[in-house]
């Protein structure tokens, strides 16, 4: 290696490592925080470490507003929602991908203009549609718009265009179905592309805070996002507690993002040059 070479890549890895620290500064501030005394919140000069531990800020949000049931709300609507999205962006996909079909093409591209329309254009008119259903205030009303999605559909057709058609052939000479095909063969191939729109979906719906503040109108059905919200007015002093519930927030999307780690970056970079 050379002088010039090992200097480049010396301030390269020293740029990336100031870099990683700004990123996680913000977040190491919350575990800080969050694990302070109420009066240690807004001592000076600042305490990155706490003198002393506490976790009265965890307490507290348990006991000054239902955090529990709001959890389970989260977690409830985003695992369904995630679930249904996944699978039926599946299907889609291989729909587009591997049945042949008059018009498949000009279909797709339809279904795929969808993506340009902006939510809050769609937001009134869904919104009237569920008051004339009936299902304001309801957790299908929260988790209907969103249960088809262009942009996972447009990601597995993607990656399953890249699957050979000789597979499907085959199976199809062997007598089996489509369905068996679609879950015995295509699906644990497209692995990769399944776990990236898992985490995708499952943060898009963990982190949904206008929709369910729309639709949702009981406390006690109200998402962790709209919780949460609610804290930073009457308890807006109380930093350590505001920290320790955005904390809890935080924990179901990195533990699903540690097990979907390995896939996710093949499948983004899989669906993005298959074509």
């Amino acid at each position: 290696m050379t002088r010039t070479s090992f200097a480049r890549r010396t301030a390269y890895y020293s740029f990336m490592l100031l870099l990683s620290g700004f990123v996680v500064l913000p977040f190491f501030w919350m575990l800080s925080t969050s694990l302070k005394e109420t009066r240690a919140l807004l001592v000076l000069p600042i305490q990155w470490i706490p003198e002393k531990i506490s976790i009265t800020g965890f307490l507290q949000i348990f006991e000054v507003f239902p955090f529990a049931r709001a959890i389970f709300n989260s977690v409830f609507v985003a695992t369904l929602t995630t679930f249904v999205t996944v699978m039926s962006a599946c299907m889609a996909g291989y729909v587009f991908s591997k049945i042949q079909f008059k018009g498949r093409e000009a279909f797709f591209a339809i279904y795929l203009a969808t993506m340009m329309i902006p939510g809050n254009v769609t937001m009134i008119p869904n919104y009237l549609t569920l008051r004339f259903l009936g299902l304001l205030n309801t957790y299908v009303g929260v988790m209907l718009p969103s249960l088809f999605n262009a942009f996972g559909t447009f990601l597995m057709r993607q990656h399953m265009k890249s699957i050979p058609d000789d597979y499907v052939e085959a199976a199809v000479l062997d007598g089996a179905s489509h369905v068996k095909i679609f879950f015995k063969m295509i699906l644990p191939l497209a692995k990769p592309a399944v776990a990236t729109l898992v985490v995708i979906t499952f943060m898009g719906c963990w982190n949904d805070f206008l929709w369910p503040l729309i639709v949702l109108t009981d406390r006690s059905k109200m998402t962790l996002p709209v919780g949460l919200s609610l804290l930073q007015g009457q308890y807006m002093s109380r930093y350590n507690m505001l920290m320790a519930g955005a904390l809890i927030s935080m924990m179901p999307i990195l533990i699903i993002y540690a097990f979907a780690q390995k896939y996710f970056e093949e499948g983004l970079s899989v669906g993005g040059i298959k074509g």
